[in-house]
């Protein structure tokens, strides 16, 4: 059995949220990030968050975003990850170690030099997703899995994940895998018998 963790992001609805919920997800992703087709403003957030169950994780998605913003999304929104996933600095995602808060770098990957880049971090967590030259995340591209290797740290995977191909990420042994763009209807709506397939395939190697 392997034991992976589901985060399924751009959320924007509660129906969405708590379906993700429902199906097995061990956590929910909202975009902070102005400029994404899956934005969602703290306040929305809140609301969302504030009927979920106080068991589920909550990341936040931020991209270079000031310190005191993020701060306060934090605490309005009572997140217990944030992801980091502009161009923010290793001194900069140690900022946040006092702060009661798990933190999560992510790696836009076009090859192993930038997996490498991954011990110069030290955060709760690294994604590592597929390059893009002009957008930060959520593009449903994908890069060559076989060159994760082993990473000292957890590691997240993501780019492209959909229920055909999500069994073949879990198999790789990390920590989890972060599902966003491969189980949407359109931006910011998920197609629920997409997410449904999804975890029934990844559940099949749960166990």
């Amino acid at each position: 059995m392997l034991i992976v963790k589901v985060k399924i992001c751009g959320l924007t609805n509660y129906e969405d949220a708590v379906a993700a919920l429902d199906m097995g997800a061990d956590l929910l992703g909202f975009n902070f990030y102005p400029e994404s087709p899956r934005y969602v403003t703290p306040e929305k957030a809140a609301e969302i968050i504030s009927k979920l169950p106080a068991f589920i994780d909550v990341a936040g998605v931020f991209v270079n975003a000031s310190f005191e913003e993020i701060r306060r999304i934090i605490d309005r929104c009572r997140l217990n990850w944030i992801q980091l996933h502009g161009d923010e600095d290793p001194e900069f995602c140690g900022s946040f170690r006092s702060v009661h808060v798990k933190t999560m770098k992510a790696l836009r990957v076009k090859d192993t030099s930038d997996i490498e880049k991954a011990d110069q971090f030290f955060t709760d967590a690294v994604l590592l997703d597929a390059f893009h030259p002009e957008k930060y995340g959520g593009t449903g591209l994908t890069f060559d899995w076989n060159i994760v290797g082993h990473i000292g740290k957890r590691v997240f995977l993501a780019g492209g994940i959909n229920p055909d191909n999500a069994a073949a990420a879990v198999e790789l042994g990390v920590y989890g895998i972060d599902v966003c763009s491969g189980i949407e209807a359109e931006p910011g709506k998920k197609d629920h018998r997409k997410m449904k397939k999804l975890f029934e395939n990844v559940n099949l190697l749960r166990g």
